[in-house]
């Protein structure tokens, strides 16, 4: 539909857009002139989620160049009886479609903001006698949001507010609020966690087919253009499960390196993905890519080596270095600009049409890259079985767009990415070759440690490797303080490892990520050179061949009140657990709980359990050897058991200092601050600083956490290594220190008469066996407070210790760009410097 551009429309909302805004302040994008939609492009819809004073949704339509806007202070909802409040406000650019981020205090709209849900939308009917009538209906296609909505205007013309209505169309995607909550069931950013269109997800009606390859080449959309000096190429998003639907075109994840190729008048280029031009290293490609019927074109593929039929890296990465570009073979994927036209705008499916009427019968060295025309699940378990990196599901009516997109999907069978080489090690019995490999990824401009990887190398590789990076090798480790200021290195003994630059780009696949951060069982596949380390994070993990249910346990009684004062029920507590799975699981994973378990809830009878004296299934029952003369251990290591707990009454989980593996020796020291009675919260503030500050000057890390009830936890992780004698023997004299030295402020002892006005800071939690409520925990109390880790600069900003509860932490985790606690998992420290110290 071609949309009637409206100039007089556009300024004005855009200059009210700029009018409230200072962007030399905030982040918030610039507003450009807006202008009518293309005819047949697809118009662009997105709802952000606005922390400002109080939580909002910011509903945005693409209209004649400008995002039309509502704020729905309740968000939208799938249930038609629901009509929900919308606020028309000013328009915003378009670009403001992917904003992120925190609007600074004093600035309009102060606050932060994701991006909860977006896609494309259809008007029925024409969107400007909508607006005009006060009756807009439409189709969304979202990640979270499907099917036909309206938005009514119910305000009258001298009205100071212009006020609307949002609410659901019955048809086959409406269902009743009791049963599906789409704002508390999908509460994070879309783009730190896509998720994929939920019309492929969860397909309500037939899909359509009609848009498969065999239908007639359409160009409609080809622009005439001169031919592009440069293009960057369209990327791909990691894929969470499988898409359904038969939207998609079905291809081989190639085990390769991107290459795009540009043809002008016979002379043909060849650059990588990065823009580095390649056309020396496959001179003999690019002479047969001449024999292509193109006067001028820019086309897009992945070059391979085939061993057995299927890419092997190692074998391109030796034929790139020994300039034997015969043996590459040049799979091309895409059609960009032909002859006069660019066609990015042109849907996939003819693109390649067009791409295959260009290259015809496939040869030795140019080919197209084949699409499988079978169910999504069969191909993927096919090609897994076969070896294969994994697929490419892109979509079939979507442009060529030059960034990193959801219309193009990857789909991995193993876990493999790229990583920066940061070091290596000598081998044992050959020290001219490589040992190991000392791989990093990038978090927020730092270096972080992957581990390592010693296998996937020959002895002619070893050696190779060692005289390459040999050249690099500096005196001090890259880990956390290069990526900040090049040439400057955080002292570290070697011992036996070598620290190099981090400008080598090594491929490795790997079994699967450990707590920390590591990975395990990794397996060398070769050096990169098309992409730069600094580029370098961490990658999502394999591909599920669908969307799991959240969990396989039935919960009875789910309308069970477990909390009268706030009327919170037995589903709302085990929904919560599971909403806070992947963050709370890596504080429970291989460490002995204790259960606070309330069959009929807070009020009534409380017990702990510490063993498997009544069942409690999908929990691991550990050896009852691990701890001579008492009854086996339980530890919660997966969402079905976590959520087992929560069906088998378990309000609080409470945790050792100490590993499954190393029992006896606490990898954690745990301080927890309980406040005496009628203590103000700024002194509890005040003293968790100065904990703080002391362990600080003894040189150790910490960090901090609420405890859900009326305190604080400041937790110093530790290399495991000393016994819990020795630790607690630590947590004891510390504690003593600070009381003796600040009296007013501190107490060691632990009866009301001896903390009154003061702050108890409890050691007798690390003990042997002794517990502590985990973090994101629930506290069996009234309210349901939650123990939520947080960051040092956020202490003075804290309300209480029970600041979030159940009802509001995965909301206010929903608004998390970065875990405060991401550095705890990797380091490493002991306790011989504090000890001398305090001693």
């Amino acid at each position: 539909m071609a949309m009637v551009a409206n100039s007089d429309r556009t300024r004005l909302p855009l200059s009210k857009y700029r009018k409230k805004r200072d962007f030399n302040v905030t982040p918030e994008p610039t507003p450009h002139a807006g202008g009518p939609s293309a005819a047949g492009q697809h118009l662009s819809f997105v709802v952000q989620k606005h922390w400002a004073g109080r939580l909002h949704y910011d509903f945005r339509l693409e209209l004649d160049g400008v995002l039309l806007s509502w704020a729905v202070p309740k968000g939208p909802c799938y249930d038609p009886q629901e009509k929900r409040m919308a606020i028309h406000v000013e328009d915003h650019p378009i670009e403001y479609a992917g904003f992120q981020g925190i609007i600074p205090p004093k600035q309009y709209g102060a606050g932060t903001v994701i991006v909860w849900d977006h896609g494309t939308w259809e008007p029925v009917g024409d969107p400007h006698e909508g607006i005009q009538a006060g009756k807009l209906v439409f189709q969304l296609h979202g990640e979270k949001l499907a099917g036909r909505w309206e938005l009514v205007r119910i305000s009258k013309p001298d009205d100071k507010q212009d006020q609307w209505m949002l609410f659901k169309k019955r048809d086959e995607w409406a269902q009743p609020l009791a049963e599906y909550d789409v704002i508390k069931a999908l509460p994070d950013s879309v783009v730190d966690k896509p998720l994929g269109l939920i019309e492929e997800r969860e397909p309500k009606t037939s899909p359509d087919s009609s848009l498969g390859e065999e239908a007639a080449i359409d160009l409609t959309f080809g622009v005439t253009a001169e031919l592009p000096t440069e293009l960057e190429p369209q990327l791909a998003t990691q894929a969470a499960s499988l898409p359904k639907g038969d939207g998609w075109i079905v291809e081989t994840k190639f085990d390769g390196y991107r290459l795009l190729t540009r043809i002008d008048a016979g002379s043909v280029r060849l650059f990588t993905r990065g823009g580095h031009d390649w056309t020396s290293k496959f001179k003999s490609l690019a002479v047969e890519l001449k024999d292509l019927r193109a006067s001028s074109a820019w086309l897009d593929g992945e070059i391979v080596v085939l061993k057995d039929g299927l890419p092997d890296f190692n074998a391109l990465q030796n034929a790139i270095d020994a300039a034997q570009g015969e043996s590459i073979v040049y799979f091309l994927f895409d059609l960009i600009y032909l002859d006069g036209k660019d066609l990015r705008k042109v849907p996939l499916s003819s693109r390649r049409a067009r791409l295959a009427q260009l290259v015809g019968a496939p040869g030795e060295r140019i080919r197209i890259s084949e699409h499988f025309d079978a169910p999504p699940t069969q191909v993927f378990k096919a090609a897994c079985e076969l070896g294969l990196e994994g697929l490419m599901f892109k979509r079939r009516d979507a442009p060529y767009v030059s960034s990193r997109t959801q219309t193009w999907l990857k789909a991995k069978c193993i876990l493999r990415q790229e990583f920066a080489v940061c070091g290596f090690t000598d081998r044992s019995a050959a020290p001219q070759e490589v040992g190991s490999l000392l791989l990093g990824y990038h978090v927020d401009g730092k270096l972080r440690s992957a581990g390592s990887v010693g296998t996937g190398w020959d002895a002619k590789t070893g050696r190779a490797l060692r005289v390459q990076l040999a050249a690099l090798e500096v005196p001090f480790s890259p880990f956390e303080t290069y990526a900040v200021k090049p040439g400057r290195w955080s002292e570290r003994t070697a011992g036996s490892e070598h620290w190099v630059q981090p400008l080598l780009v090594a491929e490795v696949a790997f079994a699967e990520w450990t707590p920390d951060g590591h990975i395990r069982q990794a397996s060398f596949k070769g050096l990169r050179a098309d992409k730069p380390a600094s580029d370098i994070g961490r990658e999502a993990a394999r591909t599920l061949t669908s969307i799991p249910a959240p969990h396989s346990v039935k919960v009875t009684n789910p309308d069970r009140v477990i909390d009268p004062s706030t009327g919170l029920t037995k589903l709302d507590l085990v929904r919560y657990y599971e909403s806070v799975a992947d963050w709370m699981l890596p504080h429970l994973t291989d460490r002995p709980l204790s259960m606070l378990r309330a069959p009929n809830g807070i009020t009534e009878e409380l017990f702990f359990q510490k063993h498997p004296e009544s069942k409690m299934p999908r929990l691991k029952v550990h050896d009852p050897s691990l701890w001579p003369g008492h009854p086996a251990l339980l530890s919660v290591d997966t969402l079905d058991a976590l959520v087992s707990a929560a069906q088998m009454n378990v309000m609080e989980f409470h945790t050792w200092n100490s590993s499954v593996r190393l029992l006896d020796k606490p990898d954690r020291v745990i301080f927890d601050l309980d406040p005496g009675e009628d203590l103000k919260w700024q002194h509890m503030q005040e003293a968790a600083l100065l904990v703080h500050t002391l362990l600080t000057e003894l040189g150790l890390k910490a960090w901090l956490k609420t405890s859900g009830g009326k305190g604080l936890h400041v937790v110093i992780p530790l290399t495991p290594r000393l016994d819990y004698g020795t630790v607690k023997g630590f947590s004891r004299a510390f504690v003593q220190h600070i009381s003796k030295t600040i009296p007013q402020r501190f107490s060691a002892m632990a009866g009301p008469a001896h903390r009154k006005g003061k702050v108890f800071v409890d050691y007798l939690r690390n003990g042997f066996g002794q517990t502590t409520v985990a973090a994101f925990s629930a506290r069996a109390r009234p309210g349901m407070g939650v123990s939520m880790p947080v960051s040092w600069e956020q202490l003075m900003s804290l309300r209480s210790g029970a600041q979030w509860t159940v009802t509001t932490a995965r909301e206010y985790l929903s608004f998390q760009t970065e875990d405060p606690w991401h550095e705890y998992w990797s380091t490493r420290q002991s306790l011989t410097t504090a000890l001398k110290r305090l001693s």
